[in-house]
């Protein structure tokens, strides 16, 4: 609301603003928030998104009111942009896009290099949490694993605070904890956490120890997907390191992705993907 000149004496909306932003009159409204007239559904919806009310809030005012919570809208599926695409390719670093619930959306060559074929693997899978939990190569690959995996807990935890009623957030979060004694105690915790930088450790079987910085960039239009980025810092061993493993990515042929059972190939490069999820 634009500022009228006038001392408030305390922080939020006055009722006709209230008023004003969901389109009803003053006298409406407070009879509502008194108690003397039930509102529609509808009414009240709009109440709630000018309140900025969370899922849950909007449930439990729905539920005061004697209605009938509306059911949760699936999520919209994820796409890539192809001028994402470009820019993932054109990065001279290992990268991936992250979307909803850390499901892996895309990845350049060397990317899958580092961490695993993704191509390889079904489309359950592909998701950043569930491999650090459940696959053994992934686990063993990082050098400082009791470190970071608690870490895509806490995101989780975020993930899930914003989209409480994802169904496919809640059975990732039920089958890691059912296989991971880790992933059990550290969601207890119920820590948060939305980390854009930090440093990871991984013995690599190709080229040995590596100390890389990895960085999120927010793409603008999807604020639910992230470009990752792993880097080194210049001189160190572990940027030779990289950029031995970037020639070595160079030097391999490029062979069509097998395609997952029924469904034909998307791509032709190693490592090169993106999701339609």
């Amino acid at each position: 609301m634009p500022s009228d000149g006038r001392h408030r004496r305390v922080p939020g909306l006055r009722r006709e603003e209230v008023a004003q932003l969901a389109s009803i009159s003053v006298e409406y409204y407070t009879r509502v928030e008194q108690g003397r007239l039930k509102a529609s559904a509808p009414v009240l919806a709009t109440l709630a998104t000018v309140l900025r009310l969370n899922q849950d809030q909007r449930s439990y005012l729905l539920e005061l009111a004697g209605k009938d919570a509306p059911r949760p809208r699936r999520p919209h599926t994820q796409k890539v942009r192809p001028q994402t695409l470009r820019l993932l390719d054109l990065l001279g670093a290992p990268a991936i896009i992250l979307g909803r619930r850390m499901d892996i959306l895309a990845w350049n060559p060397l990317a899958a290099a580092l961490l695993t074929d993704f191509s390889r693997l079904p489309d359950k899978q592909r998701n950043y949490a569930r491999l650090v939990f459940s696959d053994s190569e992934i686990r063993e690959r990082y050098g400082n694993w009791e470190a970071m995996a608690p870490d895509c807990v806490a995101f989780l935890r975020m993930e899930a605070a914003r989209h409480p009623d994802d169904p496919r957030l809640s059975e990732l979060v039920g089958d890691l904890a059912i296989k991971d004694s880790h992933f059990r105690q550290w969601w207890a915790a119920h820590n948060v956490a939305a980390q854009t930088a930090g440093v990871k450790k991984l013995n690599h079987p190709l080229v040995g120890e590596l100390t890389l910085d990895w960085e999120t960039l927010a793409c603008a239009t999807d604020p639910d997907q992230q470009i990752v980025v792993w880097t080194a810092e210049p001189g160190t061993p572990s940027h030779e390191a990289l950029a031995f493993l970037a020639s070595w990515v160079t030097t391999q042929p490029s062979t069509p992705a097998p395609p997952d059972a029924g469904e034909p190939a998307r791509s032709a490069q190693p490592g090169r993907h993106h999701d339609r999820r």
